[in-house]
């Protein structure tokens, strides 16, 4: 399979993106849309003419399931494209759901799989899904045999690269369940940018990363982003041209599709295997159905 090469770059903005596109009659479904990268994603897509959906957090818990049912239940009329662009990062401690899972694998990756799933029959027959990941997804893969982190010590950060894992793989599943009906879905990574994610993070890891000074005022090192530029893959996949028909990929921060590479500490760059594995997408599928099923 031919590696996509798209003209964007990591400067180029969401807006540039859409520049000439017109989007008047387009109804798309964003996550998290009220601030950050979705609200930047959310802004373009309107001035490009599009109906945007941005359900708040009392309208839309994705940690919970009840709440996701009764949401998709609520959605009237034809979707074109849902951007999953909520999350969460990094939570200190372990907290489970009410469906006894991880609370970073629920709301990164259940909760959008229930919405996408319930909102089936409401998709547009050419209808685009944006899955927002991160580079973090080169660090672990699903742990199948002990997901909820149960029997093995809780890391913030393994359960948060998990998580992000578990999103690229539903881009797959969703292609290799959908694909031929003309729904598409890509996951990508926005790259860094100063958003409310970073809210579970203490002040050495800022600093750690140069996104912080000694006083606790933030910085931009060269390689941080604007909202605006990293909401650019976000509507590249949902409504550039370029990129119709495309599905089951992931795009890196450069806005480029990334190369598969074997995953652990040293690739800075790229798409793990254990993340865009057929295998596995298939069986994350069905783990995150049959509890979908119960509820």
């Amino acid at each position: 399979m031919t590696r996509i090469n798209t003209p964007f770059t990591p400067a180029t903005t969401a807006a540039e993106v859409l520049a000439g596109v017109d989007l008047t009659g387009k109804r798309m479904l964003i996550t998290g849309g009220g601030s950050g990268l979705g609200r930047a994603a959310a802004d373009a897509l309107r001035d490009a003419g599009a109906e945007v959906v941005a359900p708040t957090r009392k309208e839309l818990d994705l940690s919970d399931l009840a709440s996701v049912r009764a949401y998709a239940a609520s959605v009237t009329g034809t979707v074109d494209a849902i951007i999953a662009n909520a999350g969460i990062m990094a939570v200190p401690e372990r907290r489970l759901t009410a469906q006894g899972w991880e609370l970073q694998l629920a709301t990164n990756f259940l909760g959008h799989f229930a919405l996408i799933t319930g909102l089936r029959d409401r998709l547009a027959p050419d209808a685009r899904i944006a899955l927002v990941s991160s580079g973090i997804q080169l660090r672990g893969p699903v742990d199948f045999d002990d997901p909820q982190f149960e029997n093995r010590p809780y890391d913030p950060w393994s359960a948060y690269a998990q998580s992000k894992t578990a999103v690229v793989l539903l881009a797959v599943g969703i292609s290799r369940r959908w694909g031929g009906t003309g729904i598409t879905a890509n996951a990508l990574a926005p790259g860094f940018i100063h958003t409310s994610l970073q809210r579970h993070l203490d002040q050495a890891t800022m600093q750690a990363a140069g996104a912080m000074d000694d006083e606790g005022n933030l910085i931009h090192p060269d390689y941080y982003k604007t909202p605006e530029q990293g909401a650019t893959a976000e509507v590249m996949l949902v409504a550039s041209p370029l990129l119709a028909g495309v599905t089951g990929r992931y795009f890196d921060d450069d806005n480029q599709e990334a190369e598969v590479v074997p995953g652990g500490p040293d690739p800075m760059n790229g798409v793990a295997e254990w993340s865009v594995d057929p295998a596995a997408a298939d069986r994350l599928w069905d783990l995150a159905e049959a509890t979908v099923r119960k509820q």
